[in-house]
């Protein structure tokens, strides 16, 4: 049993088994807290299987998380499906619509010929069974990437996402949140990777909407983002990097998958994010990179240097294109605000009692 959070260190099941809950969020329902994400479990980067489905956890206190199962199991006797094991099926975000009491489940898919959709499915309960009701939706037209959910008090619903290698989007779903209107804003024109901002997370705090992001770094963590707006479309400010005082510049090894506004708590939210490659906790982007300059500000004209990755990673067994995420770890945090900006710091272990 656990009574705190451990971030980055291995997190157990009630059944002693490796939580696999990637790139997914958090949903509370009737006293009860379900964290569901991209199941690795077979993800070893030699076998081909990107996921083996979206698995389920419930828990009555954010530490000790019951196996629920596979809310939406693989379809591996369907090579074209995208819930095939080995089309990359990436970071399931689920919503309960108010009006049509459904659950609606929508995943990102990078299909293989290069383009990026969303596969959409519903169901009547947070556990399932889910039904595909979209396959292959490339919204407004767009390749959609990273992305995130959110709904507002009135029902009404938004989402998040990563316009491949552009731009992000909000974009406003139909009452049935099965696609979008067709009314949208861009945010943070960026020229290309790594600029380019994913693993977008919405949440808000006292009328104001913040967006947590990262890079476009592949499984190679980096420094993280926050940007502030006064609606859901913003316009939206720039803060920097919420992790101020990491001295590796990688968001504590980590990338956000979601945050998450603690029920009954005045004022904690926590930032809850994968730690990919557990093997790489080695890596400070200011040793193996030309210098911090030449990766992240793209005015710099410097040419960031990655063959110190590359070396680096073989002396610690580490192959690009066969990443082992079977092993992958969460590193979860509290937001700190401070003047109201968003603030991460590393804490080896804390509880929920330290806040109020």
């Amino acid at each position: 049993m656990y009574d705190a959070f451990y971030p980055g260190q291995v997190w157990l099941d009630t059944e002693g088994k490796r939580i696999q809950a990637h790139g997914g969020s958090v949903i509370y329902i009737d006293d009860t807290y379900y964290w569901y994400g991209e199941n690795k479990e077979k993800t070893d980067g030699k076998n081909g299987i990107w996921h083996w489905g979206v698995r389920c956890y419930s828990s009555k206190d954010l530490y000790n998380w019951k196996d629920e199962g596979l809310i939406i199991p693989p379809e591996p006797d369907d090579p074209d499906s995208s819930l095939h094991p080995s089309a990359c099926m990436d970071r399931p975000h689920i919503l309960y619509n108010q009006q049509t009491k459904k659950y609606v489940c929508w995943l990102k898919i990078m299909n293989k010929d290069g383009t990026q959709s969303e596969t959409i499915l519903t169901a009547d309960h947070i556990l399932g069974p889910y039904k595909k009701i979209r396959e292959g939706l490339r919204p407004l037209g767009m390749n959609a990437g990273d992305f995130d959910l959110a709904t507002a008090p009135d029902g009404k619903a938004y989402y998040y996402f990563e316009r491949v290698h552009t731009e992000t989007i909000c974009a406003d779903l139909t009452e049935d949140y099965t696609d979008v209107t067709g009314y949208y804003s861009t945010h943070f024109p960026r020229i290309s990777p790594p600029y380019v901002r994913e693993g977008i997370a919405h949440f808000m705090r006292k009328g104001k909407h913040y967006l947590l992001s990262s890079g476009t770094t592949g499984y190679l963590p980096n420094p993280s983002e926050i940007a502030v707006g006064d609606s859901w479309h913003g316009p939206y400010q720039v803060l920097g990097d919420p992790h101020m005082e990491d001295p590796s510049h990688t968001s504590f090894h980590s990338q956000i998958s979601c945050v998450l506004k603690v029920p009954g708590k005045k004022d904690l939210y926590i930032a809850c994010a994968d730690r990919w490659l557990p093997k790489r906790t080695y890596l400070n982007y200011l040793d193996y990179a030309d210098n911090f300059e030449a990766i992240f500000n793209p005015e710099s004209g410097k040419v960031p240097d990655w063959s110190v990755v590359e070396r680096k990673d073989k002396e610690h067994g580490i192959q690009a294109g066969a990443e082992n995420t079977d092993i992958a770890d969460y590193v979860w945090l509290p937001i700190i605000f401070e003047n109201d900006r968003p603030v991460i710091r590393w804490r080896d272990s804390w509880k929920l009692e330290e806040f109020e």
